[in-house]
């Protein structure tokens, strides 16, 4: 075990304080990173005020963060994506069974026994998960993804779980040039479902109810490179 910064909430009316909490050694399929981003999920919030307390009580001290990118500073014997001084990023996953028939099919978010990042059981340590708002997390190699040198660590952050919720739906219902997409909303998920169905050729209609909306300005050029 070793100890990392972090910032938790020690209820749910405190604020965020400084904190050191233990992280475990990695073991032989394990990266460790150095966090050096981490994104602001509005679900964070949900879960530091415990607004979620019928379906997943908040669990005290509490860690948040699920849109974490760090750099690779450990890896287990057994790791083969990452060595150290890679860039990785860890979503809202970082453990399943690995055996059930979601897990099998790839869809770990459906398994029965996943893993949150922070606020679930921790089969390693037998306490809590701890999220991203820390200075370090290791994570199974098989729940961290590489990040592309070309992409901006910040603005890649948000895509561990805004990103990929939109990303999501468009790959899954075939989107492509000539097709249309309805964004509903231009908010944290509505202005990156635009970018990315614009990015895969689509004619991109949005539905607001707020006329501000409709003056804002896109750089959309980027994400079609």
């Amino acid at each position: 075990m070793y100890n990392a910064k972090a910032y938790s909430a020690a209820s749910a009316s405190s604020l965020l304080a400084s904190t050191t909490i233990a992280r475990r050694d990695p073991t032989e399929h394990d990266v460790q990173l150095e966090i050096l981003f981490c994104g602001i999920c509005h679900s964070d919030l949900h879960q530091v005020r415990d607004e979620w307390s019928g379906l997943m009580p908040t669990l005290y001290p509490c860690i948040p963060g699920h849109e974490i990118v760090g750099r690779v500073t450990k890896v287990g014997s057994a790791v083969t994506k990452f060595k150290p001084g890679d860039i990785g990023a860890v979503g809202c996953l970082v453990d399943s069974d690995r055996t059930c028939p979601e897990c099998k099919s790839g869809h770990e978010q459906f398994c029965p026994k996943m893993i949150l990042t922070y606020n679930f059981p921790d089969k390693h340590t037998g306490g809590v998960t701890y999220g991203g708002y820390s200075d370090s997390i290791v994570v199974d190699e098989h729940f961290v993804l590489r990040v592309p040198s070309n992409l901006d660590l910040a603005g890649a952050a948000p895509l561990l779980c805004a990103g990929i919720t939109t990303y999501s739906p468009l790959r899954h219902w075939g989107v492509t040039s000539g097709k249309k997409v309805g964004v509903v909303g231009l908010g944290g998920l509505g202005h990156m479902g635009v970018k990315f169905a614009h990015a895969m050729g689509a004619h991109v209609v949005v539905f607001t109810t707020s006329p501000t909306r409709k003056r804002m300005h896109f750089d959309l050029a980027p994400m079609r490179s």
